[in-house]
């Protein structure tokens, strides 16, 4: 039993890891979403859904992509559009579906235009040139490799009622 419940802990080494990932995700996120909240009076979520508006080809998603893109339960899409919407940032356009199109406006599309390049400075400043290129790669791979299996372990080893939030 003692291998079997040592097995189920992190050891020291690993634990140290985990948690300093952990505490360099958070502290990075919320001092990325500081100068965005400061600077721009953008969420980090309202950032998140601009930037996906932005990069689509249309500026358009249904808001079932834009839940997929950004691994949200329908319910905080669903808020926080509308809370978007109430700002200008973002149109529903009614389709054919079942779910609405989510169109960029103008007003949206102003305000990626004008956080994106500070908001990719910092990330570069504080992110990209800490790490350099080889430690950046690594660390590229190392992400690939885990969300990799977090999708594997969503397929073989998730109750199909938790798939989505597993």
């Amino acid at each position: 039993m003692g291998v079997v419940a040592d097995e189920l802990w992190l050891n020291e080494d690993e634990l140290k890891a985990w948690r300093s990932y952990l505490q360099m995700r958070r502290t990075l996120e919320t001092h990325l979403a500081r100068h965005l909240q400061r600077e721009f009076d953008l969420s980090r979520s309202d950032f998140e859904i601009l930037v996906n508006l932005s990069e689509s080809p249309s500026g358009r998603m249904r808001a079932f992509e834009l839940a997929e893109a950004t691994q949200w339960e329908k319910s905080r899409m669903s808020h926080h559009l509308s809370r978007m919407e109430q700002r200008g940032l973002i149109r529903k356009d009614a389709c054919d579906a079942r779910y609405p199109e989510i169109a960029l406006t103008e007003q949206g599309r102003k305000a990626i235009t004008a956080c994106a390049p500070g908001h990719a400075a910092r990330v570069r400043e504080l992110f990209v040139d800490v790490l350099g290129p080889d430690r950046l790669a690594l660390l590229g791979e190392a992400s690939n490799d885990v969300v990799n299996a977090i999708a594997e372990h969503q397929k073989t080893s998730c109750a199909a009622e938790v798939q989505g939030s597993c």
